[in-house]
């Protein structure tokens, strides 16, 4: 089959969970024998070179990208919130350069399947309608407008009110986009069933990130244990308010229990204001990493303290790939069918956090097990070819009807 994947950021360096989603995908349709190409807006916040690529990865998909400026801005922010009805999130990726390439690409060649990586690609399936008649897909990488709506419950003060709004826009904007593709493919059973409910009718299947079982490989050799970390995009607002949260509720009692434990945060554009607040006994800021799995192999319990968000953390299942001890709210492990107690730990609330943490340290044999348990779990469930696999056979029902 000839996939065209549309996305509004280079799903390179893979180093966040829609990226990751996007990339591991458009290999696993190539190593089943389809040609990928990858149209993808090459943003000012996310902006690469095709020579970064890698030449073995651009053997595999072609790769192109369109300079979309998609600029934050506190000016465009505020014309947007007073003057528009749109999300200002969905307004910065409508790009007359983007619509452009997208037509050319389309009159020139013969795609089967064109997969939308996201909600913000879904204003140009007009567009694509007009000049291909390859089959339309929504990835639901989640459910965009939950996001925001969960981040601004645990928002305060003026912040909260701006965030109400732009979760009630986004709200709207995803319904409209409903059943305007022709099959729809989200990332977690959970965020299937939530787009059913809002008024989804078109055929879907769920898709998971896949993992690829050779790249991620757990290695505990050199393990510093006890030890506890996070790792993830400091530039968004979940990961953020999710670290404070444990900095604040958590750690002064973890740290009194275990005086020599350390608590490790690595991830990539933390602003000022963030890595000012990352501090405190034994607290390690490291910033962005080279190698995310070297450092996630060395480290022991991975925390995933997320309180607002939705769809699917890849961290997590990254984590459970190279065996990593994982204590999580409910929120964080959303949409993956783990097991409490068996192959991760969930607690709520501040008391019940540490005290798993805790537990992980005091209790070895529990530790190892739980390790062992996320192993099995990864290579029984999110095998990436098999993922991939599973998908083009969905598609083929679909192709012809």
């Amino acid at each position: 089959m000839q996939i065209l994947q549309l996305c509004n950021k280079v799903p390179w360096p893979p180093k966040d969970g829609g990226a990751i989603a996007t990339l591991t995908m458009s290999k696993g349709f190539s190593l089943l024998g389809h040609h990928v190409h990858v149209l993808a807006m090459n943003t000012q916040k996310h902006q690469i070179t095709l020579e970064e690529i890698p030449e073995t990865l651009k053997e595999k998909v072609d790769f192109e990208l369109v300079d979309v400026p998609a600029k934050i801005s506190w000016n465009g922010l505020l014309s947007n919130l007073l003057f528009s009805k749109q999300p200002y999130n969905a307004s910065r990726f409508i790009d007359e350069r983007f619509s452009k390439r997208l037509i050319q690409l389309l009159k020139t060649n013969e795609f089967d399947i064109i997969q939308l990586e996201g909600l913000y690609l879904c204003p140009y399936i007009p567009l694509i309608r007009t000049y291909s008649k390859a089959l339309i897909v929504y990835r639901a990488h989640n459910v965009e407008h939950e996001i925001w709506e969960r981040t601004a419950a645990v928002t305060p003060g003026l912040k909260r009110l701006y965030l109400k709004i732009l979760a009630k826009r986004i709200k709207k904007f995803e319904l409209n986009q409903l059943n305007e593709y022709d099959v729809l493919v989200p990332i977690t059973d959970r965020d299937g069933e939530l787009l059913d409910q809002l008024g989804n009718t078109k055929p879907r299947h769920t898709t998971q990130t896949g993992i690829d079982l050779a790249t991620l490989v757990p290695k505990a050799g050199n393990q510093e244990y006890p030890s506890v970390f996070h790792i993830g995009a400091l530039d968004w607002a979940p990961n953020q308010e999710g670290i404070l949260w444990f900095l604040e509720h958590c750690w002064p009692t973890l740290h009194k229990q275990h005086p020599t434990l350390s608590f490790y945060i690595a991830g990539r554009n933390a602003p000022e204001w963030l890595v000012d607040r990352l501090k405190g006994p034994n607290v390690v800021y490291l910033g962005e990493i080279e190698d995310a799995y070297s450092f996630m192999n060395s480290k022991a319990i991975m925390l995933v303290p997320l309180l607002s968000g939705s769809g699917m953390r890849v961290k997590i299942i990254e984590g459970l790939a190279l065996g990593k001890a994982i204590v999580s709210t409910h929120i964080g492990a959303e949409g993956i069918a783990v097991e409490h107690g068996k192959h991760l730990v969930l607690a709520d609330s501040p008391k019940d956090f540490s005290a798993a943490v805790s537990q992980l340290i005091s209790d070895r044999e529990h530790y190892n097990q739980l390790c062992k348990h996320a192993i099995d779990f990864i290579h029984d469930k999110f095998d990436n070819l098999e993922i991939a696999e599973s998908l083009t056979d969905f598609y083929k029902q679909y192709l012809h009807a």
